[in-house]
């Protein structure tokens, strides 16, 4: 008696918590997945598209396909139909799913490996059709398709962690460094430019919750009884946050590799200066065929359900483990406490170069940010209710919008727009187009830009201040500090006039000469280095590192993307 009794303490003691909610803004909320969890991603960004902002697929494939055909047809190099998925997905769209309108305003990212045997390009290729070019879903600028990456199927990184396979090997724990930081271009890609991570210690928690709570019969419908969730200190400290949920593949459950999908992806390091709540759901193996299901194998290796393992409705809002996704972001984003949007823009005067602004008061408000065509125009916060944008061309219209910042630094939703025009003469010169960055370090970004005929001078812009004027339809800007983002646009000049600025591009240095002392083998085998007759090479510089083997330890430092050099 003595002995159950201690057992039951025990139990009791590490008992997992009861997931909490937070001040999460529930339209800030998006998917990833790898794998298995990629096809899941997808089945909750178009049940719950109401409720969804954006999804990173990596290793994913069409909505649906296993409700169509044998789920191994929607793998390898398959190039499964998407006809009955396009059809599926607007007969259920309001009913079964949420509308599919909702669907026009999401951004995805999808990445596929270019040596992924598994889930491979032309699985991928038809996904891309489903969303844009067949279905026409989803807006082609809205969709990313990254499909040059020299990976297996893996969740790419750019750092090492213990115990993670290498880029181009298909194994445990399915993490690899592949000099590609796929938690951030998901993210960024969703929405928009990030703060650098938090490459040192996080600041937050990792919280193990009962995810019990949210399904009946856990395990015998494939989830585990517990899951994870990482919580930023500013989040807990109850900033407005956003929310992500990251889905592991097949095989990479707690219960399978232990806490490496949860710390080893790169997520939590973004969350930690970005406000964002990862959510990581955990999906467990189930080794007996559920007869109420619609596959008729069981999922030994603990992959999320978009087969049908767990009933015939896995794909839509009343699949069992989707309807526990979506009771998880409910309870999280349950805690939102939103702020007011200020009212009343209005145009209170122009002059050639200036526009002035004024609204009415929120009383909530610590200040104000205001967007001049989607862009933010003042440097600071904005104290008072009048803002003037100076700096503006001559006989131009502009588009502003104005948004509330809480005490916590949050933003409300935008204010109505209006239209200012400034007097004078607009520009007759056209401005350049095409602004891209390349050759990016720890301390400098090269730019590049289209020319404009007639024209041999432009004004390089950073961060609204002019830089220089060049002759040239490129510019490398020098000394900046490392991990840091900066916004760049470009202006035409001929003769006394100038031009419209560019579209701004936003972009972030490297870390700091990030080093890796590593043996040569395994350099070649992070892709930092090449073999070459024998002999490991530096990618990049090309410098000669010694004999290929794992003898020979070399410190290889990433002085600008794609490019090391020996220190």
């Amino acid at each position: 008696m003595f002995i159950k009794f201690f057992f039951l303490l025990i139990s009791y003691c590490y008992a997992a918590e009861k997931l909490s909610s937070y001040n999460v803004d529930p339209s800030e909320t998006s998917v990833s997945g790898l794998s298995s969890g990629a096809f899941f991603a997808t089945q909750i960004q178009v049940a719950f598209s109401a409720s969804i902002k954006g999804a990173g697929i990596i290793a994913g494939g069409p909505y649906n396909c296993a409700g169509q055909t044998s789920y191994t047809g929607c793998m390898y190099t398959s190039s499964p139909s998407i006809t009955q998925s396009i059809s599926n997905t607007k007969s259920w769209s309001g009913n079964k799913i949420d509308d599919i309108k909702n669907l026009a305003k999401q951004k995805v990212y999808m990445i596929s490996g270019t040596a992924d045997s598994t889930v491979g390009p032309s699985v991928m290729n038809q996904l891309y059709k489903y969303y844009v070019t067949d279905g026409k879903f989803i807006p082609s600028e809205n969709v990313v398709f990254k499909k040059d990456l020299n990976s297996a199927h893996t969740f790419p990184t750019d750092f090492d962690s213990a115990g993670n396979n290498g880029c181009g090997s298909t194994s445990s724990p399915y993490i690899s460094n592949c000099g590609f930081d796929g938690a951030r271009s998901i993210l960024e890609h969703i929405y928009g430019p990030l703060k650098p991570r938090n490459n040192g210690a996080l600041t937050g928690k990792f919280i193990e919750f009962n995810q019990e709570e949210f399904i009946a019969s856990a395990r015998t419908n494939g989830m585990s009884t517990t899951a994870w969730v990482y919580v930023p200190k500013s989040c807990s400290d109850g900033a407005t946050c956003k929310l992500h949920i990251a889905y592991h593949g097949c095989l990479q459950g707690y219960e399978k590799i232990s806490d490496k999908y949860v710390k080893n992806t790169g997520y939590n390091r973004w969350a930690d200066t970005n406000n964002f709540i990862i959510l990581y759901p955990q999906a467990v193996a189930t080794n007996t065929i559920n007869s109420a299901g619609g596959a008729s194998i069981p999922n030994p290796n603990g992959c999320w359900d978009w087969v049908g393992w767990y009933g015939t409705d896995f794909s839509v809002k009343s699949g069992k483990q989707s309807t526990a996704t979506k009771k998880m972001i409910d309870r999280i984003t349950s805690g939102f406490n939103p702020i007011d949007a200020p009212t009343e823009l209005q145009v209170l005067s122009t002059t050639d170069n200036q526009v002035t602004l004024g609204w009415r008061a929120v009383s909530s408000a610590t200040g104000y940010n205001l967007y001049r065509n989607g862009v933010k125009a003042n440097g600071g916060i904005i104290t008072g209710t009048t803002f003037t944008n100076n700096n503006l061309n001559s006989g131009t219209s502009y588009t502003y919008t104005v948004k509330a910042v809480s005490s916590a630094g949050s933003e409300s939703m935008a204010s109505n727009s209006v239209t200012g025009k400034t007097t004078g003469v607009p520009p007759a010169i056209s401005a350049p187009n095409g602004l891209t960055a390349s050759d990016i370090s720890s301390n400098s970004i090269t730019l590049n830009w289209n020319s404009v005929s007639g024209v041999t001078t432009y004004n390089v812009y950073r961060d609204g201040n002019k830089l220089t004027s060049v002759s040239l339809t490129s510019y490398t800007d020098n000394n900046l500090v490392s991990a840091t983002s900066y916004r760049y646009q470009v202006s035409s000049v001929k003769d006394s006039s100038e031009s419209e600025k560019s579209n701004e591009l936003q972009t972030t240095t490297l870390t700091e000469n990030v080093c890796f002392n590593d043996n040569n083998y395994n350099h070649v085998a992070k892709h930092r280095a090449i073999n070459s007759l024998g002999y490991a090479l530096a990618v990049g510089s090309n410098q000669n590192m010694g004999l290929y083997n794992l003898f020979v330890k070399t410190n290889l430092c990433m002085t600008k993307e794609n490019y090391y050099e020996i220190n």
